[in-house]
C-alpha cells in the first residue's frame, strides 16, 4: 500500500506539485516519467509449514524520526503515552569519534514467548500459520502478568481499558496483503516483514542481538536487526544511567503482606494448640478481607475468577488456586472448630487438629506459588532466593508477633456474656520471644544480603536496583523498614502486642514497598529522558 503522496506524485493529477527529477525541480504534472513502483516490504509468497513471520530492522537506515511510533498509535487507536513500537537510542565512541543510532523495535514474536507462558487467562496465541503472537483484548483480565514476564517490555497496560495491548505485526493488514502501518509509514525503508524458517532460527538466532537489547536466548526473539559495521562492540543505551522507580502497585503491597499475615498467625496457632474458634473466626475474616482486595490490582476485577484457568502453567493460576483452597479449607476449619465449641456435633479434636495443618499447609503453598510469580528472569533484582525467603519470613514475623495479640482479641471476646455458655478453647500458649527474636532476626539477615548481592552484582538491572535503594527518595524508606521492626520486637519482647502488630505491618509493608517500586526490569534502549508508560 502507497502513501498518498506517492499516489498523488505517480498520477501526475496534481498540477502544482514540485517534483526532484533529474534535471532539477519540476512544477507541475509529470508526463513522461514512469509511475512510482515502492519496493514490496512485506514477503511476496506464501508461508510454507514451519515457517512464521518476523520483522527485519536496519539499524543502518533508520534517521530517528519516529515515523513508525506515530504510525502504530493511529492504527491501533492507542493514546500517545502507549507505544506498541518504539524507537530507542544507542551511541558509543570517545569525543571526536563518537556514533549514534536508533533502534526501532516493536513486539518480537518471539519463538518462545514468556507473555504467552505467564498469562493465566490464556489470552496470548501463537498463530499457527503466521507465528506472530496475538493477545486477545476480550480474554484479558488486566493482571499485568505478561509486563512483568517480558524482557522487551513490549506488553503495556492501558488504564482507560483495563487491560494490555501489544504489536501484532497489523495481523489485519498482513493477511490482507498490506504492509503492517509501522513499515508503510517508514521514509527509509528500515522496517520489513520477512519470513524465517522456525528450526533454523532456533538454532541460529545471533541477529536478533543488538546492542541495547536484551538477550535474544530468553525467549528466541525472532526480529532480525543489521547493525553498523562494529556497533556491537561500541555502543550502548543513551538511558544506562537514567533511573526511575517502578509503579508501586499498592493493592499487591497489601494483599501480599496481609495474606502473609493470615499464614503466619495461623500456622503459628496451630503449632501452639491455640486455634480456637474466635481466633480462628478472626483469621477467616482477614482472609476474606484480603482476597477481596487482591482483585483491585485488575484492570477488570470482574473477571477474577478467570485467574484459575491456566492453572496447570501459569504461578499466578496457582496462587490464586492455593488461596482459594486456602480459604475454603479456613472455613471447614473454623466451621469444625465452632461446632465442637457449640458441643452441635462430636467432632473429634484430631479432625480439627487436621483441618488446621491442612489448612496451614494450603497457605505456605500459595505463599510459595505467590513468590514464585515474581521471579521472572525479566526482573533480575526479584529473580533472586531471597524473594521466597523473604515471603516466608515475613509471614513467620506477621504470625509470631500478631498471635498474642489476636489471641488477647479472642480472650476478651470469649468473656462476652454472649459467649459465656459456650464451650471455648483458648490458650495462652503463644510463640516464646526467642522465637519472635529469631524470625525478626532472619527477616533483617536476608534483606541485608539482598541489598549486598544487588549492590555487587554484574548484572546491570539488580545493580541499578540496588542504585535505586541508596537514593534519598528510597533509602529512608529501607532503613524504616528496619526501624519498624526493631520496635515491633521491643514491643513483643515487653508484652505490648497491640502495640507490636501495627509496627511489625508497617515494617512489611514498607519493605514491600520497595520490593515493587526499585525493580529495574529488562528492557530495550529508550531516549534520553526514558519516556515510557508507567
Amino acid at each position: 500500500m502507497s502513501l498518498p503522496l506517492h499516489e498523488i506524485a505517480s498520477t501526475g493529477s496534481q498540477p502544482l506539485l514540485v517534483r526532484l527529477t533529474e534535471n532539477g525541480l519540476s512544477i507541475g504534472p509529470s508526463h513522461d516519467a514512469a509511475p512510482f513502483a515502492p519496493p514490496s516490504l512485506i514477503p511476496a509468497r506464501s508461508l510454507q509449514p514451519g515457517e512464521q513471520y518476523r520483522f527485519h530492522f536496519d539499524m543502518t537506515k533508520c534517521v530517528g524520526c519516529r515515523s513508525c511510533e506515530i504510525a502504530c498509535n493511529e492504527q491501533n487507536g492507542n493514546p500517545a503515552s502507549i507505544r506498541w513500537r518504539r524507537v530507542g537510542e544507542i551511541e558509543g565512541g570517545t569525543w571526536p569519534d563518537t556514533s549514534r543510532h536508533y533502534l526501532s523495535m516493536g513486539c518480537n514474536h518471539c519463538l518462545s514467548a514468556d507473555c504467552l507462558r505467564g498469562c493465566p487467562v490464556n489470552a496470548y496465541t501463537k498463530d499457527p500459520v503466521t507465528g506472530i503472537v496475538l493477545h486477545s483484548a476480550e480474554a484479558c483480565i488486566g493482571c499485568q502478568y505478561c509486563v512483568w514476564n517480558c524482557p522487551y517490555s513490549v506488553p503495556q497496560f492501558n488504564a482507560e481499558r483495563g487491560i494490555v495491548g501489544k504489536c501484532d505485526m497489523c495481523h489485519g493488514r498482513l493477511t490482507a496483503g498490506l504492509e503492517p502501518a509501522c513499515v508503510n509509514s517508514c521514509p527509509e525503508n528500515a522496517i520489513e516483514i520477512e519470513i524465517v524458517d522456525q528450526l533454523s532460527w532456533h538454532c541460529d538466532h545471533a541477529t536478533a542481538d543488538a546492542p541495547g537489547m536484551p538477550n535474544s536466548g530468553q525467549t528466541l526473539s525472532t526480529t532480525r536487526i543489521t547493525l553498523p559495521e562494529k556497533a556491537a562492540a561500541s555502543l550502548e543505551k543513551v538511558d544506562i544511567e537514567t533511573l526511575r522507580v517502578e509503579h508501586p502497585h499498592w493493592s499487591l503491597v497489601w494483599m501480599t503482606s496481609l495474606i502473609q499475615l493470615s499464614v503466619g498467625v495461623l500456622v503459628a496457632a496451630v503449632a501452639t494448640g491455640s486455634a480456637g474458634p474466635v481466633l480462628t473466626a478472626l483469621i477467616l475474616l482477614l482472609t476474606a478481607f484480603t482476597l477481596n482486595i487482591s482483585v483491585l490490582h485488575l484492570g477488570r476485577p470482574a473477571y477474577a475468577w478467570r485467574a484459575l484457568k491456566m492453572w496447570r502453567r501459569s504461578w499466578l493460576s496457582r496462587e490464586v488456586l492455593l488461596f482459594g483452597l486456602f480459604f475454603v479449607s479456613l472455613t471447614i476449619s473454623t466451621a469444625l472448630t465452632w461446632l465442637h465449641a457449640l458441643n452441635s456435633l462430636p467432632v473429634s479434636p484430631r479432625v480439627i487438629v487436621f483441618a488446621g495443618v491442612v489448612t496451614s499447609l494450603l497457605g505456605i503453598a500459595g505463599i510459595i506459588a505467590s513468590a514464585r510469580i515474581y521471579l521472572v528472569p525479566a526482573r533480575p533484582a526479584w529473580n533472586m532466593q531471597h524473594t521466597p525467603i523473604d515471603f516466608l519470613l515475613s509471614s513467620a514475623v506477621l504470625g509470631s508477633i500478631s498471635l498474642s495479640a489476636l489471641g488477647h482479641l479472642a480472650s476478651a471476646i470469649t468473656r462476652w456474656h454472649l459467649f459465656q455458655s459456650l464451650t471455648m478453647r483458648c490458650t495462652d500458649s503463644y510463640p516464646a520471644s526467642p522465637t519472635i527474636a529469631i524470625c525478626c532476626a532472619l527477616w533483617m539477615l536476608n534483606h541485608i544480603l539482598r541489598a549486598v548481592i544487588l549492590h555487587r552484582s554484574d548484572v546491570y538491572e539488580r545493580k541499578a536496583a540496588a542504585a535505586l535503594l541508596n537514593t534519598d527518595r528510597l533509602r529512608g524508606t529501607f532503613l524504616v523498614s528496619f526501624a519498624f521492626l526493631s520496635l515491633a520486637l521491643f514491643f513483643a519482647l515487653t508484652g505490648q502486642s497491640l502495640l507490636a502488630v501495627p509496627t511489625a505491618l508497617a515494617a512489611i509493608i514498607s519493605s514491600r514497598y520497595l520490593f515493587f517500586v526499585s525493580v529495574v526490569p529488562l528492557n530495550m534502549a529508550l531516549t534520553f529522558i526514558r519516556q515510557v508508560h508507567a
